[in-house]
């Protein structure tokens, strides 16, 4: 975590997702509890509903079933032959054929059964489209005294299925004589079809259907119902007090809550009970916040996304202010510019340059001060040796030679006496650039003596530029730099050009063809200039001048150095015009 301690940005960016991301966790929470408990009542209460239409359609089919059972009411004929105790095979054979007919009519029946009271005889059409005929009249009769307390709906199983049996007795009015029994076989398709049938398939319920007067499971869709999950749910039924409403309970090890509807069959208590568990329940509130999650995940990434260049923006800047600082600190005072952005960060980068600026302006002040303190110091002792006299020996010493006829060497001293008369003239430190050039050419004269024939040199300059004023000794210093290390260390002769022309500013440019520099001892000397730093180098009179130029004309002074050796060693300046009535141009 040492990495969060050092740095601003990591701690902003984890500042902003803790500030996201824990507002949308809880409101995740929240919205999924509340979504979960809407979509639990909606559940139930829509449960409940569809449980009350399902209830009204068994009742519909029970009243259709007991219709079917009595239908032997409407036939005068079928009627007679069962009033009779004995029954002829011709009416034996058309009590079968009505038998058939109740059968065919409803292929969910997987037997109609009737037992004769006054004859003893059975008459059974079974799933397997046989018609079975019996007589044991001892045994039905016998029985037929207990036809009165038979419960009208039983259950009963065959292998898996669960078979409801209704049982109606078929009276004659109005003796009200018990003539037979009549039994329909019920399957579990139509029972299904009504119980489950507007169920929606994909969901993992499960429905059971009971009769009571003991609960009694009719119908389950459950087919590996074992005894206990058997014994469960009567119990639970047996138990319920009101007509509809549900209760959280387990069912084959999930969640979930029993939801049930009652009503009654001419006095038969039914019941259907349906099992919903917590993952159907919870699916509509998971998918609401797998859609929230989702889109919330996509404003997170921005959220993330804006802070990181929102912060990285920010933390930018500083580093730039930083990187500032460090670049005064080594007495760079040529910082970044400001963005210009007026924010909090805009303003303390305006403040901190506004200070460098005026420190910089202090320091060459400072530095100004100091140089007068040299030059006066210097003044001091030159003073200590009267100029007036080494010139006027210098003088009687020409004036001997022309009389004696040589009039090269009084040329040469004359030359040397102008030299020495503009480097000792203190008091002046501003000339115009008719008489630096002419204190150059003076000063290469001499050079040219010394060199012969390996030394020549060019200086253009237009007419115009000749009132302009400047620094004195800006270019002697120069020139001598390009003799010395240029000529004497290379080849041991060349060219010297000094070229000034005239644009939005005037340009001057020193030109040799001597050693020349290296890009390492140029980057050096870049390096050294923009660093404030006069060391010892062989280039020393170089950087005095940029320095004194730098000085005298501030950010309007630009110069460069390139170099080809043995070819062309260019040392160009740009200073502003300046007339001797101090006028300034753009």
């Amino acid at each position: 975590m040492s990495w969060i301690k050092k740095s601003l940005f990591a701690k902003l960016l984890m500042g902003m997702l803790v500030a996201s991301v824990i507002p949308f966790f809880l409101s995740n929470v929240i919205a999924y509890q509340t979504n979960s408990n809407s979509v639990k009542r909606q559940i139930i209460e829509l449960n409940k509903h569809s449980m009350k239409i399902r209830m009204d359609g068994l009742k519909r089919y029970f009243v259709e079933l007991s219709d079917l059972a009595v239908s032997f009411y409407k036939d005068e004929d079928l009627m007679k032959y069962l009033q009779s105790s004995e029954i002829t095979p011709y009416e034996a054979l058309y009590f079968s054929q009505q038998m058939q007919k109740i059968y065919a009519s409803h292929l969910e029946l997987k037997a109609v059964d009737f037992m004769s009271a006054l004859s003893g005889q059975r008459y059974m059409i079974n799933s397997n489209g046989q018609s079975i005929q019996s007589s044991d009249s001892k045994m039905i009769k016998a029985q037929a005294n207990e036809w009165d307390i038979t419960k009208e709906f039983q259950v009963s199983h065959t292998g898996k299925d669960r078979i409801l049996s209704m049982n109606k007795l078929l009276i004659d009015y109005p003796d009200s004589r018990v003539l037979g029994l009549t039994s329909l076989y019920i399957g579990p398709k139509e029972i299904a079809g009504i119980v489950s049938g507007i169920s929606n398939p994909e969901e993992e319920s499960s429905e059971f259907f009971l009769i009571h007067q003991k609960p009694q499971l009719a119908f389950t869709s459950d087919s590996d119902l074992n005894q206990a999950g058997d014994d469960k749910i009567t119990a639970m039924v047996a138990s319920i007090r009101d007509q509809n409403g549900f209760i959280s309970g387990e069912w084959n090890g999930a969640q979930g809550v029993f939801i049930y509807a009652t009503d009654q069959f001419r006095k038969l208590p039914l019941t259907i009970v349906r099992f919903v568990p917590d993952s159907t329940i919870n699916k509509a509130a998971n998918q609401t916040l797998s859609q929230s999650l989702i889109v919330q995940s996509i404003g997170v990434v921005f959220i993330i996304v804006l802070v990181t260049l929102m912060s990285y923006y920010m933390i930018l800047r500083i580093k730039r202010m930083i990187r500032n600082m460090a670049k005064v600190q080594t007495g760079n005072f040529k910082v970044d510019k400001k963005t210009g952005i007026a924010d909090e960060l805009g303003v303390l980068e305006e403040r901190f340059q506004n200070m460098v600026r005026q420190l910089d302006i202090l320091i060459n002040e400072e530095y100004r001060n100091r140089l007068e303190l040299s030059t006066a110091r210097l003044k001091m002792l030159q003073s200590q040796i009267n100029p007036h006299f080494l010139y006027n020996t210098l003088q009687s010493i020409g004036t001997l030679a022309l009389s004696h006829g040589v009039r090269e060497i009084h040329d040469k001293i004359a030359e040397l006496g102008d030299i020495f008369r503009y480097s000792m003239d203190l008091k002046t430190e501003v000339v115009t650039l008719q008489t630096e050039l002419r204190h150059i050419e003076n000063y290469l004269s001499l050079q040219g003596g010394r060199f012969a024939s390996k030394l020549s040199y060019t200086i253009s300059c237009p007419p115009q530029l000749m009132n302009i004023e400047v620094p004195k000794m800006i270019l002697q210093p120069l020139v001598e730099n390009s003799i010395v290390h240029g000529m004497e260390k290379g080849r041991g002769n060349g060219t010297v050009h000094i070229c000034i022309e005239s644009g939005a500013a005037i340009e001057i440019r020193i030109i040799d063809n001597g050693k020349g520099l290296e890009s390492k001892m140029i980057e050096q000397l870049e390096q050294s200039y923009a660093d404030y730093q006069f060391n010892s180098d062989t280039r020393i009179g170089l950087l005095n001048v940029l320095h004194r130029l730098q000085l005298y004309y501030g950010p309007e002074f630009h110069w460069g150095i390139r170099s080809v050796p043995y070819e062309a060693t260019v040392v160009s300046f740009t200073i502003p015009y300046q007339t001797a009535e101090g006028r300034t141009e753009s």
